[in-house]
Order: structure tokens, then C-alpha cells, then sequence
């Protein structure tokens, strides 16, 4: 799931190795241990005053959100700008709608770009098709932005990454943002200050992009240096975090119990022990609260799933991964007996963990619990599919043939459909997620590219000579005889933007056929921690790289 799915031609099939003839890469060791164990952000009592504390302030939050229905416009997007980059909007979902519907509803009565681009913004981010037209007046006939505030041209940016196909007015706003922004810092004619921060961290991911937890995180420690800060807002914001943090760190202990008592490092030595890692990824996914238990089956099933990456990609043969992939489609203990050892006793442990999980789902009314098997089988049957293509294949490939395998190993369908099912969503929903419609598509395409850029030096620093390593990257140079690899990072890179546009598209289309934009946030949720994940590097293979920030989201108390 993680690591690049590399093609291999090879000009005759490898051998059947033993053990000590096996390419055996060593990962970075588990950083964090049984670290969660033992470890309480805060005690019992402290939780229980939290959340009666907190329980008191979101009433007294809620009716100010009402209440601002009677202020002005700015007002009314600075506070649910606020709230969403704070984490606390997922307390007001139908407050918050019904004050954007009646900001669309108003129409246009904007004068300054700030508050047009935030309108344009909040209105896009709720999957409501505003217009880009709002954004003629500040245009002029040269095409240049009547504009050099940089508060209002950052607004800008992060609005221009909502756009759609065709918007040639967004594209060349970001253009030109981008441009006025990078010069601002480098001409340092921004002072130290929250807007600098702003600037340089929406420079390096916009708004939109960010995972909801980790910008809630940073943003409380934003807010709290704000003049204008409400203090109710930022000490709910603070409560609201702790109490999560300490319900995180309680699933942490669950899933370090569950998988000491698994002892699959012992038999699977050469798969990357990540289960902190994968958490933080699935919390990603889904944070609320309500969704406690279904972040604890994501886990398991994902922590599964990396192990299975580890063995298609780089550790069997093909002939014990068909072995494998079959014993998987039977999902019979007897299936086990032709399995070579080290697979015999994960996929013991794989039916075990899947029959427990499928059994707790059924007993709190989940009427698709038979979707975690099937998605697991699908999954080992697309690992199973790539790494019978690349043992095979002996000629160049375009990136468009790499992808029809390499997306559905990526198995970031999986991830959308497996948060629909623990969220209980329709069976419908569930099938139209498994049939790659466009928005999950292009979400699995992020991820296959950006996983291929980030790990890409790294695959071909371990290969050898027997095995050449094809990645996305390599059939971008190939296809387009490209001789410098920073070339076909430009090119993908372009992919990348494209696919976050039919991400968009796919957002604001009428609830015609297709989920609601409730289910599609599971969908934009998953893409926006691949983009955190693997946009400079390898985070989930190199542990190393996410410690700071699992540190500030767990452990750091606000």
C-alpha cells in the first residue's frame, strides 16, 4: 500500500528462493514500541471535566453561529473559516450549512477580494458550484490582478486550487499568485509574523490540501496569537483536541495489545512494523469521534494490507504469491496448508482478526460486514495481478498502461470503501466506490504517482541488476525520452494537479447517481493524507519523518 509498486522486466523468471537467498530490504525499526500501553495524556477525571466543560461551550458556540446570521459578510466567513481550520466544524455541520446556503443565496456582495475569494472558497469547499465570474472585477485587461495585498492574494490562492476543468481564470491566478508570494518572502517584505506563516505553509500545501487533524493542530497555535481571537472559540478548540487526543491514545493501547499479542514481527521481519504510523494515517480518514471503533477496524485491515505490499512487492515469488492470493480467495483455515511458513501463520492471523472484526460489526447492526472480506480478497488479488504483470512484461510500458495495475495495487479504493462501510453508509454506496468512478480514480492516481516520485531515488538505489525497477517515474522518462529524472517529476506532477481538479469537478456535481458530499469527504480525506504522507518523502516507510507530528497530535499536550 505504501511502498512504490515497482515493474521488474526481466528477461526469464527468477528462481525459487529459500530464505537466504530472499532480497530481504531492512526497514527503519519501529519507533514507538509499547510506548501507548502505558502512556495517558490525561487521567480519567481530567477527561470526564473536559468534556463537561466542553459540552457546555458548544451550546454557547452554537447559538453564536446562529446569531451571526445577522452579521456582515466578512464576519459570518471569518468565523466558519475559523472553525473549520480549527476542527471544530464537525460539532456544526447543519449550522454551518444552512449559513453558507444563505451566503450563496445572497449572491455577490463583495467588493474586496479577500472576502470574495473566501466566499468563493467556504462555498466550493461545501460542494456548492460557485462561479468563478466573481473574480472579474479584480482583473484587469492585461490579464493582471488589480490586487497587491498579499492577505487577499493568499485568499486568492487557496481559492484557485477549487477549481474545475476550464477555469482558465483560477489557473492563471495561481499562477500569478504563486509568483507575488514567493517574491514577497524572498524580498522579505513580509514582516515575521502569522501572515508569513500563513504564506509559506499555504506555498508548500493550500488549504484545502491539509489534513483536517494536523491543521487543527497547527491552527490552535496560530489562533492563540491572533488579536482578534474569540476566547470561547480557542479554549473549545483546545478542550475539543484534548479530547480526541486522549480518545486516540486509547485506541493506540487497543492496537498495541492487538498486535503484540499477533507476534508477527517475529515471523515477518522484513515487512515495515508501522501500526502507530497507520493509525495517524486512518484518523486522517475519519477523526469524529463516533467513529472510534471503525478507526480501530481501518487500522488492522490497512496494517494487514502493508504487510501484503511488502510480500507481492519485494519478498515472494510469484509462485508463492498465486499460492497466497488463492488461499485468500478460498478464506479457509485448510487453504493455509500449501503456504510456505512465514505466509501460513499471517494468514491465520489475517482470518482470525477479519472473522473478529466481521463479528463486532454484525453485533452493532452494521449490515456490510461481509465487505471487510471482500475488500481484503480484492486487495491481495490486485497486489497479485502487478506482480504477475511486472514478472512478465519485457517491454516499456506508457505511464496510462503502468497505471490499469498500478492504481488498484495502490488500494486507495480500498481505503474510501472500507471508511464507507465502518461509517454505514448504503450497500449501493459501497459498490459504486469498488466500481473506481472518477473522484476515487483520480484519488488512487495521486496516490500511485506521488508514492512512485517520493520513493523513486530511494527503489533505485536498492535494485539490482536482476531487477530493474519500473515505476510511474520510469515509464514518464521512457514514453517521453526524457533523460533527467527531475523532468518526469514536472510531467507527473501535471498528472497530479489534473487529478485533483476531477477531484473538485467530481465534488461539486449534483447528488445525482452518486453519493453526498458527507460520503465524498471519507474520499477527499484519504487523498489529502497520501498528499501529506508522500509529497516530499517516503513519511510512512521512513517513520522517522512523521515523528514530530504523531508526537503533536498524541502525546504534546496543546
Amino acid at each position: 500500500m505504501a511502498s512504490s509498486m515497482e515493474t521488474r522486466r526481466r528477461s526469464h523468471p527468477l528462481p525459487v528462493m529459500n530464505d537466504n537467498q530472499r532480497s530481504h530490504h531492512l526497514h527503519h525499526p519501529n519507533v514507538w514500541g509499547d510506548f501507548f500501553l502505558d502512556f495517558r495524556p490525561f487521567t480519567p477525571t481530567q477527561c470526564l471535566s473536559m468534556k463537561n466543560k466542553a459540552e457546555v461551550m458548544k451550546e454557547e458556540l452554537r447559538t453564536m453561529i446562529v446569531d451571526s446570521g445577522s452579521v456582515d459578510l466578512p464576519q459570518k466567513l471569518e468565523l466558519v473559516d475559523t472553525l473549520q481550520q480549527l476542527g471544530l466544524d464537525y460539532h456544526y455541520g447543519k449550522e454551518i450549512n444552512d449559513l453558507l446556503c444563505g451566503i450563496r443565496d445572497a449572491g455577490d456582495e463583495a467588493r474586496d477580494l479577500h472576502t470574495v475569494a473566501l466566499r468563493f472558497y467556504l462555498l466550493r469547499k461545501q460542494g456548492f458550484n460557485a462561479s468563478p465570474d466573481v473574480f472579474l472585477k479584480f482583473i484587469d485587461a492585461e490579464g493582471k490582478i488589480i490586487c497587491n495585498d498579499t492577505k487577499s492574494l493568499l485568499a486568492l490562492y487557496n481559492a484557485a486550487h477549487v477549481r474545475t476543468h476550464g477555469e482558465e481564470t483560477l489557473s492563471s491566478a495561481i499562477a500569478y499568485t504563486k509568483d507575488h508570494l514567493q517574491h514577497a518572502m524572498e524580498q522579505e517584505t513580509i514582516p515575521p509574523s502569522i501572515l508569513l506563516d500563513q504564506v509559506r505553509r499555504t506555498l508548500e500545501t493550500p488549504l484545502f490540501r491539509r489534513p483536517r487533524r494536523v491543521e487543527a493542530r497547527h491552527f490552535i497555535s496560530v489562533y492563540e496569537r491572533m488579536s482578534t481571537r474569540n476566547e470561547t472559540i480557542w479554549e473549545l478548540a483546545q478542550l475539543d483536541f484534548s479530547i480526541l487526543q486522549a480518545l486516540y491514545c486509547e485506541e493506540l493501547r487497543a492496537l498495541t495489545l492487538w498486535w503484540k499479542e499477533l507476534q508477527l514481527q517475529d515471523h515477518l521481519s522484513f515487512a515495515r512494523d508501522r501500526m502507530v504510523e497507520m493509525h495517524f494515517w486512518m484518523l486522517g480518514v475519519l477523526f469524529e469521534p463516533q467513529y472510534s471503533y471503525g478507526r480501530i477496524v481501518l487500522t488492522k485491515f490497512f496494517t494487514f494490507i502493508s504487510i501484503f505490499d511488502d510480500i507481492y512487492d519485494s519478498y515472494s515469488t510469484l509462485e508463492e504469491s498465486t499460492l497466497l492470493t488463492m488461499a485468500m480467495k478460498k478464506w479457509d483455515e485448510q487453504a493455509a496448508e500449501q503456504l510456505p511458513g512465514y505466509m501460513k501463520f499471517l494468514y491465520s492471523k489475517v482470518l482470525a482478526t477479519m472473522k473478529a472484526i466481521e463479528k463486532d460489526l454484525d453485533s452493532q447492526g452494521n449490515k456490510h460486514a461481509d465487505y471487510v472480506k471482500k475488500l481484503l480478497i480484492d486487495a491481495t488479488k490486485c497486489y497479485y495481478n502487478e506482480a504477475k504483470w511486472r514478472e512478465e512484461s519485457d517491454t516499456p510500458v506508457t505511464v496510462d498502461e503502468h497505471l490499469r495495475f498500478s492504481v488498484p495495487s495502490s488500494c486507495c479504493m480500498h481505503v474510501a470503501c472500507l471508511a464507507f462501510v465502518v461509517i454505514g453508509v448504503s450497500r449501493d454506496t459501497i459498490e459504486w466506490g469498488m466500481t473506481y468512478p472518477k473522484i476515487i480514480q483520480a484519488s488512487c492516481i495521486i496516490g500511485r504517482v506521488i508514492n512512485d516520485v517520493a520513493s523513486h531515488e530511494r527503489e533505485q538505489e536498492r535494485c539490482s541488476s536482476e531487477r530493474n525497477v519500473m515505476s510511474t517515474v520510469e515509464a514518464c522518462m521512457e514514453e517521453n525520452n526524457y533523460t533527467t529524472k527531475e523532468e518526469a517529476y514536472r510531467k507527473l506532477n501535471e498528472l497530479i494537479e489534473e487529478s485533483w481538479i476531477d477531484i473538485i469537478e467530481e465534488h461539486l456535481k449534483e447528488a445525482v447517481g452518486r453519493p453526498t458530499t458527507p460520503v465524498l469527504e471519507a474520499v477527499l480525506n484519504s487523498t489529502r493524507m497520501l498528499d501529506f504522507l508522500y509529497k516530499d518523502k517516503d513519511a510512512y516507510t521512513d517513520p522517522r519523518a512523521l515523528k514530530v507530528v504523531v508526537d503533536s497530535i498524541y502525546v504534546n499536550h496543546i
